[in-house]
């Protein structure tokens, strides 16, 4: 390790314990870097400055963001949630499965995982709660795991981060998370009836069959985005990045003009927060520029190619040794430091062993998915705490089934790639 990586290390993990935002902590540590080297501090500008200026991909990100915020406003939840509850509500443990549900239709929308915690699920849970057949913590735990299906399911922002730092067709990356996506969340729903059979949970009332029309009729829209977005990615009406736009606007008119559920002052409060989620994943975007020239400045890329080579790994044992690292690293980093900084240093090495860039995309998320609800980071844990106040600890005791449902469908992924190149291939995906 040379001087120059050591002080960038060092002042990102100080930035880091000293509870500084990430974004901040990675700047910081660039321009360490810069100085330890004797290079110019204006190269931090240069290199943010031309990493999100060449980035059209990026829009994406914020529009995504925003078009989640306007449904979680905009009484769109609670109207899938009424929809789903037609379609499920009748199984064993009808809540938990409708929230799954919900959560593979409100995945279409949004690509996160926070916005279908925050939103569909704080829904669901609260009708979990008003019934003592479930737990506290059996109630958090289906929410946080249905949640991580936002940014597999297409569209994903997580995906279109990754798309940006590897090359790889963001239309092939979102095919690719499709048969991942339906395969947990059928896996998910086959856990809950294990469970609910076993504690005999109730099935939801029956909902007369007079009342159906109007509660399709109510859904009916809302699950129209999906449709509207892939059909239109797909068929080459827009782009992805244009897609998301398309997302935004189907949303704000769907809340604001068809549900007449914004008021200005709702729809100030869903700029502010889109603008503020967005200039979180914008300064963690900026650091990583600097990082990544720093580390490419350095051979570390390389280094690690040249390293996994000397290894003689397979592409298997490859793939293995990244779901290690990376479920390691996600019990303690966030997702777009894991997809900035550590993706990049992996991706010569990924494509000296031939592994192909979508496969290995949708495999990333997955285990930042899985971070995402594994103390002590587990930020999905630490966001369904702060809405509901239930116990991290109840929620990771009753969570544990959802959490090895994820490793072996993770593992099944690893050894078999078709589960996620097929439909990619079969619309017409090249590869690697």
């Amino acid at each position: 390790m040379t001087s120059g990586i050591l002080v960038l290390v060092l002042v990102l993990v100080a930035g880091m314990a000293l509870r500084m935002p990430i974004g901040f902590s990675m700047l910081a540590a660039g321009i360490a870097y810069l100085i330890a080297k004797g290079q110019d501090i204006g190269l931090v500008a240069e290199q943010v400055g031309n990493g999100l200026y060449n980035s059209y991909v990026l829009l994406a990100v914020p529009l995504f963001v925003f078009a989640a915020n306007i449904m979680n406003a905009g009484t769109v939840s609670e109207r899938i949630f009424d929809f789903c509850r037609i379609l499920v509500g009748r199984m064993r443990g009808g809540l938990a499965q409708v929230d799954i549900l919900v959560s593979v239709v409100f995945s279409g929308m949004s690509g996160s995982a926070i916005a279908d915690a925050a939103g569909p699920g704080l829904v669901t849970i609260r009708q979990m709660l008003k019934k003592p057949e479930y737990s506290r913590g059996f109630a958090g735990a289906v929410v946080v795991a249905s949640a991580t299906l936002g940014p597999i399911i297409p569209p994903s922002i997580p995906m279109v981060i990754y798309a940006m730092v590897s090359g790889a067709s963001v239309g092939a990356l979102f095919l690719g998370g499709v048969v991942p996506g339906f395969l947990m969340a059928g896996l998910m729903m086959v856990v809950v009836h294990f469970i609910a059979v076993k504690r005999n949970m109730p099935r939801e009332a029956k909902i007369p069959l007079k009342e159906w029309p109007a509660i399709v009729y109510r859904g009916a829209l809302p699950l129209s985005m999906p449709i509207v977005l892939l059909g239109g990615i797909y068929s080459g009406a827009f782009t992805p990045t244009e897609a998301a736009a398309v997302a935004a606007f189907h949303a704000l008119i769907l809340a604001g003009v068809v549900y007449r559920a914004l008021t200005w002052r709702t729809f100030w409060g869903v700029i502010m927060e889109s603008t503020r989620g967005s200039a979180v994943i914008t300064m963690i975007l900026a650091g990583s520029f600097i990082l990544n020239y720093a580390f490419t400045a350095e051979g570390v890329p390389q280094a690690m190619a040249l390293w996994v080579d000397s290894m003689n790994f397979s592409r298997i044992g490859f793939l293995l040794m990244v779901n290690v690292m990376f479920l390691v690293l996600g019990c303690f980093l966030d997702v777009s430091v894991l997809l900035l900084v550590f993706v990049p240093m992996l991706l010569p090495a990924a494509k000296l062993l031939g592994v192909d860039l979508v496969h290995f995309g949708v495999l990333v998320v997955l285990n930042m998915m899985i971070g995402l609800i594994h103390p002590p980071f587990g930020m999905l844990l630490f966001v369904t705490k702060a809405l509901t106040g239930i116990p991290i600890g109840e929620m990771m005791k009753e969570g544990w089934p959802f959490l090895l449902m994820l490793l072996l469908l993770l593992l099944a992924m690893t050894l078999f790639p078709q589960i996620v190149l097929w439909l990619p291939q079969t619309m017409g995906y090249g590869g690697k």
